[in-house]
């Protein structure tokens, strides 16, 4: 019965361990999908035949509407172009459109300049109602800023180029006259205290210098704070207009290589407006974002560009929330692109015809194209986890904002249009460490410790070492974490100066009390019985702890002014941070000897008697035959105890969860924390979306940790079999 009953012990392990590992397979594989689209409709644009100046979807990619340059909003069944409404806007019959802006996506607001020098903001706002509980959505055009058009040029100059953008407390519209003056009109919002709804303006104007040059371009970002013109040939002008009563010139740049005779052909921002998309007549998509120059000031730098298409670029369509976007072409074909994974994710041909307009759906699973023929495509896009490829998991990714590419997990952020961070890179890094700095305490303490209990000590003491070394195994690691955390991390920053003497005083103190212990009398000697010796170090060992703690504070005023973590930060130029590997080391170690001591000293004390006694009759002393014949008949065991031990360090998570400021850095230093993939899991899951990327992600480290292990273990027990074939004949 025991026979069979261990047998099926140890087939149910071995099937749940792969029953484990599918699971985990299963939930991650979904990130490695290629994206698909499917056609859905196709059919002739629908409303009057002006040109189309801008397309977009309402959230659940149902209706659609259609600017056109003669003053009409069209709305539209999205599979079927079915006519939903057809609404005139409230433009002024006296003049014609002659500009036309986008503003924030989310926000839907869009704008139209006119031949008087005025210039009107609408926004399209779908209601839903449930008549006979059927979901009905009812478009209708607002005017957030008023339907009365805004003046911008007082001199009656029309509005060749437009940019609109629209927050809660202001307003922005900067134009380009026909005459070439650049014109920035801010309007200041103030909400009747009676009437919610009603706002009203107040209207300031300032001209920025400008050379009248062409401008082909005009671009405001959604924060009222960055100002982008560019001409077709690539130059390009960065203002900043935080200060709207004196804005600043920060730079000129050329966007495409003169020397290359390409022509700039789109222009837009990626989601959260920090990145500009820069799309040329040779097809090619470069992304741009300001770093930090040598001097600290930001300048505007081509980061990454994408080469797959051979024809003139000829819309960009940027996600919403996501840092992916649309390119459509004049060969009629869209790609679909992201910026953080850097990788094409899918081609498709819409037409035969080159594409005019294209329009992406807020959560970025339709599109909607026009070509030059009048036909509008309308597709379905799966493409649920576009972030993901090798590089943004375990290579260095250049994010926005930062000022050289790096390794970074940061996986959320109160920012709607954040850019995910979600290398894996610092979080195996951080394991590595904690389970280094671990080993390196707990494994020359347990196996010296385990040597001298099972060779040297007395059998009396060795029945109370022993037992009180494997009970420390049954504490809590959440109850080391918390002491770790709230008494170990402050303890060693205010005494840092002694916990380093402490590794010169404690092992010359020992030494030197060895020396004296082995030239005191022989009746002194001899008083203590065989086998107890090493009580006698417990007193002198507290004795030098007591000392170096001591000397902690002189040591600091005499070499560090008083101050040790200051001067490590700023003489040395390291970083201290209280929760750091020291702390982890201390308290992982501590958990980890118990398991590693138990082990090898049972390897040890199980070599048997016989050759212990042949190698001593033989003449050998005593560390001759520990070093000789003890150690190497026991080190298949001994390794399989570091082994072990080096296992629970890796998939250690309470401990380091709570001793290690839990930050992802990529720093070895002994004075900075970390942060592990088990710990991070532990962190993150309970707030992760389900089958989000994060979520998946979250999913994919735990596979990346059962594989680590995994590997290490088997090629641990190859090593072990080895050992034990080759010293088994002793």
């Amino acid at each position: 019965m025991a026979k069979h009953g261990v047998a099926i012990g140890g087939i149910s392990v071995i099937i749940a361990i792969v029953l484990i590992f599918f699971y985990l397979l299963l939930v991650v594989f979904p990130l490695f999908e290629p994206a698909e689209a499917e056609q859905v409709g196709q059919f002739d644009r629908p409303g009057g035949a002006g040109h189309t100046l801008h397309m977009a979807m309402e959230e659940q990619a149902e209706i659609g509407v259609r600017f056109s340059d003669d003053g009409r909003a069209t709305f539209f069944e999205t599979t079927t172009g079915q006519l939903v409404d057809d609404q005139a806007l409230s433009l002024p019959s006296s003049t014609s459109i002659t500009s036309f802006a986008i503003g924030e996506p989310l926000d839907a607001r869009v704008g139209y300049g006119l031949s008087d020098g005025s210039a009107v903001v609408v926004r399209p706002v779908y209601k839903e109602s449930y008549p006979n509980d059927v979901r009905v959505i009812t478009p209708v055009i607002t005017y957030p800023l008023g339907e009365e058009p805004l003046p911008i040029d007082e001199a009656g100059q029309a509005l060749v180029k437009l940019a609109v953008q629209d927050g809660e407390e202001e307003a922005t519209v900067v134009a380009v006259t026909a005459d070439g003056r650049l014109l920035l009109t801010y309007f200041a919002k103030e909400a009747d205290m009676f009437d919610e709804e009603a706002v009203s303006l107040e209207r300031s104007q300032v001209e920025i210098p400008h050379d009248g040059g062409p401008v082909d371009f005009l671009l405001l970002d959604k924060d009222q704070r960055n100002l982008y013109l560019a001409s077709a040939n690539g130059s390009l002008i960065h203002y900043d207009v935080t200060d709207k009563e004196e804005p600043q010139l920060l730079q000129r740049l050329n966007v495409i290589d003169p020397e290359t005779r390409r022509r700039l052909t789109s222009l837009t921002f990626l989601t959260g407006d920090i990145s500009l998309l820069v799309g040329d007549s040779s097809g090619r998509i470069v992304q741009w974002f300001g770093v930090r120059d040598e001097r600290g000031n930001k300048r505007l730098r081509a980061i990454r560009s994408f080469d797959e298409q051979q024809r003139p670029i000829r819309a960009i369509a940027p996600e919403y929330s996501r840092k992916g976007f649309l390119a459509a072409d004049e060969s009629g074909r869209v790609d679909i692109y992201h910026t953080t994974a850097e990788r094409l994710l899918l081609s498709l041909q819409l037409s035969d015809h080159a594409l005019s307009s294209l329009a992406i759906a807020p959560r970025a699973n339709a599109m909607l194209a026009e070509d030059t023929s009048g036909r509008l495509h309308f597709w379905r896009i799966h493409n649920e986890h576009p972030e993901i490829s090798w590089s943004s998991l375990w290579g260095k990714v250049w994010y926005e904002s930062y000022d050289a590419p790096s390794y970074a997990w940061q996986s959320s952020s109160a920012s709607n249009d954040f850019e995910p961070k979600l290398s894996l890179t610092p979080l195996l890094f951080g394991t590595i460490k904690a389970a280094f700095y671990a080993m390196l305490l707990a494994v020359p303490l347990a196996i010296l410790g385990a040597v001298y209990t099972a060779y040297f000590m007395s059998p009396s003491l060795r029945s109370m070492v022993k037992p009180s070394i494997e009970t420390m195994e049954a504490l809590p690691t959440v109850i080391l974490g918390f002491l770790a955390g709230l008494w170990l991390a402050p303890m060693i920053e205010l005494y840092l100066p002694g916990i380093f003497s402490m590794l010169l005083i404690m092992p010359v103190g020992i030494l030197l009390f060895a020396f004296l212990w082995n030239h005191a009398p022989r009746v002194v000697r001899h008083s203590v019985p065989d086998g107890w010796s090493a009580a006698l170090l417990v007193p002198v060992v507290l004795l030098l702890g007591w000392l170096s703690m001591s000397l902690s504070m002189p040591l600091e005023t005499a070499f560090f002014a008083g101050d040790m973590r200051h001067w490590l930060t700023h003489e040395m130029g390291i970083d201290f941070d209280q929760r750091n590997s020291i702390v982890v080391g201390l308290a992982m170690g501590f958990a980890v000897i118990p398991t590693i001591f138990s082990i090898t000293e049972d390897a040890i004390f199980s070599v048997p008697k016989h050759l212990t006694f042949g190698s001593l009759a033989l003449g050998a002393t005593p560390w001759q035959t520990l070093t000789r014949v003890i150690i190497l008949t026991a080190s298949p065991g001994i390794f399989s105890a570091v082994m072990i031990g080096a296992g629970r360090a890796v998939g250690e998570t309470m401990i380091v969860l709570m001793a290690t400021g839990n930050t992802p850095v990529m720093d070895f230093s002994i004075f900075q924390g970390m942060r592990t993939l088990s710990a991070n899991i532990a962190v993150e899951m309970p707030e992760a979306e389900v089958a989000s990327t994060h979520y998946r992600v979250l999913f994919l480290a735990a596979l990346v940790l059962f594989l680590f292990t995994f590997v290490f273990n088997t090629l641990a027990e190859l090593v072990r079999q080895r050992l034990r074939r080759k010293y088994s004949s002793l």
